[in-house]
């Protein structure tokens, strides 16, 4: 069987504060957060103007623009996620769970960066 793995990376601008952690990051802070959403898919589109494609990357974006305008880019993450320990790991939890609720198909993926050498990956683990 085929299988096609496509992502969309955004960027944005945003502050937090780790008040567990148990040193600067304690602190307010801010990052240039660069981010992907994975999207799979077993077949691809047959016919018209998104033949070949599982799905179109502006498609994609439009289920992510609004994280960014309503909670993500120039925010300070721990008061618009509601997120109490906003960690890269937490985060990419939080976006993917937005994104399924928000009905992504073939959602698989979410994948943070808060500086160019740290990050992390969340993906939903399949029950046996």
């Amino acid at each position: 069987m085929e299988e096609w793995t496509i992502y969309k990376e955004f960027r944005f601008e945003a502050a937090h504060r780790l008040p567990h952690h148990d040193g600067k990051c304690q602190r307010l802070h801010g990052h240039s957060w660069v981010g992907r959403v994975y999207v799979r898919g077993q077949q691809l589109i047959e016919s018209g103007p998104k033949q070949g494609m599982i799905m179109d990357y502006g498609d994609l974006k439009q289920y992510i623009q609004p994280l960014l305008d309503h909670f993500l880019d120039h925010y300070y993450l721990n008061e618009t996620t509601g997120l109490e320990n906003p960690t890269s790991e937490v985060m990419a939890k939080w976006i993917f769970e937005k994104l399924e609720s928000s009905g992504l198909p073939g959602l698989y993926a979410v994948e943070i960066q808060e500086t160019c050498t740290s990050g992390a990956r969340y993906v939903r683990a399949v029950n046996p």
